[in-house]
């Protein structure tokens, strides 16, 4: 009766426990993207295609490059390239295969590659539907703040299975972005611009705006428009201290500095006039926007000399990828 009486108890906690770890073995992956639609795996993502190249950057961060099998075709074409040679053995071969961008998508290349997740933009919708025909599932990505730029991240982690990764680097971003000491009680007046021309800024719902606030600093543009247009008299009605140019291959400071319609605006009678050094670096839409903000309140509040912005830099780029990059071969 007293072995009988062990065996049953056994089998109790048999039963009782079998099915949790079944449960546990098939539970699904599921997440809600940037259109408010629900993107469900069976398990991990180890197949991606990613044609958005902010994306892709924090896919590296999360050390889930090897799930990538296709990226956008600006990825082996424009200045992001050396970076992302120095990441993956295969974009610096350029083996790597490149089935669209923002602007085109090959559906029978994707298709093509099995993809198990393809991450693409929000407004692409004909392409969405198209691949979404085919039953391949889409994660589809809207950056308009910082507050995206981590649900993004945390999401990409459960997808991928880099749960702890994700918060890490979340909460190393918000940390550096925190521990800046702004020491002048003066808010500096900017005018952010974009590399489309001189006149093209961004406003108070914007990315940029959150940078420039975080930096302890003001928008000279106060509309509410997160992208726009303006003409030459309302800037120099604006007349901003500090002018922070977007990287930009068609123009310099210097030109901005020499450029007599805009002689009379302070941020060219002062010299404050910088561009951001690089795409990949600076990128806003990704968790090295927190480099942003320190070079800005370093030329809004010190002249550039407070912090020593080659160290922040590299500090950066090595926690987030694990490796310097601040010279990549």
């Amino acid at each position: 009766m007293k072995s009988l009486f062990i065996i049953s108890l056994l089998v109790f906690f048999y039963g009782c426990s079998k099915p949790e770890k079944t449960h546990n073995s098939q539970k699904s992956i599921s997440v809600t993207d940037f259109r408010g639609k629900t993107i469900g795996l069976q398990k991990p993502a180890r197949r991606i295609v990613c044609l958005l190249e902010s994306a892709l950057s924090g896919i590296y961060m999360l050390h889930g490059q090897d799930a990538v099998i296709g990226v956008s075709t600006n990825i082996h074409s424009n200045n992001v390239f050396p970076y992302y040679a120095a990441l993956d053995e295969r974009i610096k071969a350029k083996t790597l295969p490149t089935p669209g961008n923002w602007d085109f998508v090959n559906l029978e290349s994707v298709v093509a590659l099995h993809p198990d997740l393809v991450i693409i933009w929000s407004s692409q919708t004909e392409t969405i539907q198209n691949l979404e025909s085919y039953h391949i599932p889409v994660y589809a990505v809207m950056i308009r703040g910082t507050t995206d730029i981590f649900k993004e991240i945390t999401d990409f982690g459960i997808l991928l299975d880099k749960h702890s990764r994700a918060d890490s680097i979340i909460d190393y971003t918000k940390k550096e972005v925190s521990a800046l000491k702004i020491q002048s009680h003066r808010t500096a007046k900017v005018y952010f611009m974009w590399s489309q021309g001189i006149l093209e800024t961004s406003g108070t719902n914007s990315t940029v705006n959150e940078l420039i606030q975080a930096a302890g600093c003001v928008n000279a543009c106060q509309s509410t428009q997160e992208h726009l247009s303006m003409n030459i008299e309302t800037l120099l009605a604006w007349n901003p201290e500090i002018i922070l140019m977007w990287c930009n291959e068609k123009l310099d400071p210097a030109d901005i500095l020499s450029n007599p319609s805009l002689r009379s605006v302070r941020a060219v009678t002062d010299r404050k006039v910088y561009e951001l050094p690089s795409q990949f670096e600076c990128d806003l839409w990704t968790l090295k926007f927190q480099f942003v903000v320190k070079l800005l309140a370093s030329y809004a509040h010190t002249g550039g000399t407070a912090l020593d912005l080659h160290h922040e830099e590299a500090k950066m780029l090595a926690f987030l990828y694990g490796k310097d990059l601040t010279q990549p071969k």
